[in-house]
């Protein structure tokens, strides 16, 4: 894979095992942010997941609120070894879950280091963290590893994802991509206590003015997967880096808006999401509830 790589939709081809970067600009060893107990996620991955956040995302999105991270490439390099004792810290710490947040450009190097981690003891679920623009044959070395897919749908429509993330094709590669994962995980299912032990949660970015287009997404997920698969009707949104400079996407979402996908979601006949108020657009730890956590 890293000699010629096809990890993403962009499937650059470049050989990366001997140091040709490619869109990502990520390079033959991950590169990790931060390994962090985090209790912002969905109810069902907590109390505590233990994050990690992989450096160098393959999406390019003009409003990511951690574009130091993602497109800059804060970081530090790590070995399989020391991965894995990041995992291994984050089970000792009381985590949950491993959460691997911006994976994609990594996976061979996550395959690796979780190979070595559960010959040290880890046992925990592990959470694929992506923004949903994988390749099918990069999922597919995942199967039987990943427990836990979360990825975003982040557009229904081809132009805005080439405008505010540089992916054209994403809506296609996107579906592609869910169709594995719901292969692989099916619905979630949950342990005793109410933790996704396996299954598929999706997310949904609410943006301004109906650009994610996710009616568009709705529909299909009603007619691929399941009126019962989990997701997370996500209304954080805040304009970040470079979202000023696009007057579409220059303001939060408002509460109207959000409304209205909350009753397409009802009308598709969805059992199973999350929701969040539109005044949590600011938090860094989102307020996730069921159902409705605001008003009537």
């Amino acid at each position: 894979m890293l000699a010629a790589c096809t990890l993403c939709g962009h499937r650059c081809g470049v050989d990366r095992a001997s140091g040709v970067l490619g869109r990502c600009r990520a390079g033959a060893v991950a590169r990790v942010a931060a390994a962090t107990l985090h209790p912002g996620e969905e109810p069902c991955l907590g109390p505590q997941a233990g994050t990690v956040f992989f450096s160098r995302c393959n999406l390019g999105c003009v409003y990511c609120q951690n574009w130091q991270i993602s497109q800059e490439g804060q970081g530090e390099d790590v070995s399989a070894e020391e991965l894995a004792g990041m995992m291994l810290r984050l089970q000792a710490e009381g985590a949950a879950n491993i959460e691997l947040v911006s994976p994609t450009p990594w996976v061979p190097q996550i395959v690796e280091a979780l190979g070595v981690a559960a010959g040290r003891g880890l046992d925990l679920p592990v959470v694929y963290n992506t923004g949903g623009y994988d390749s099918p044959e990069a999922l597919r070395l995942l199967e039987g590893v990943v427990d836990v897919y979360l990825p975003d749908m982040r557009y229904g429509w081809g132009v805005v994802a080439d405008r505010f993330s540089g992916a054209p094709d994403y809506v296609e590669v996107n579906r592609s991509a869910v169709l594995e994962m719901y292969r692989q995980v099916g619905d979630v299912e949950f342990n005793a206590q109410g933790q996704a032990r396996r299954g598929l949660l999706i997310r949904l970015l609410v943006l301004p003015n109906g650009l994610a287009r996710i009616g568009a997404t709705f529909e299909w997920m009603a007619g691929h997967l399941s009126t019962a698969t989990w997701f997370s009707l996500m209304a954080q949104y805040a304009p970040a880096h470079r979202a000023e400079e696009f007057i579409e996407i220059a303001r939060p979402v408002t509460e109207a808006e959000y409304r209205a996908l909350l009753e397409q979601a009802d009308d598709y006949g969805f059992e199973n999401f999350y929701t969040q108020a539109p005044e949590s657009q600011d938090a860094l730890r989102p307020d996730f509830g069921r159902d409705r956590p605001f008003g009537d």
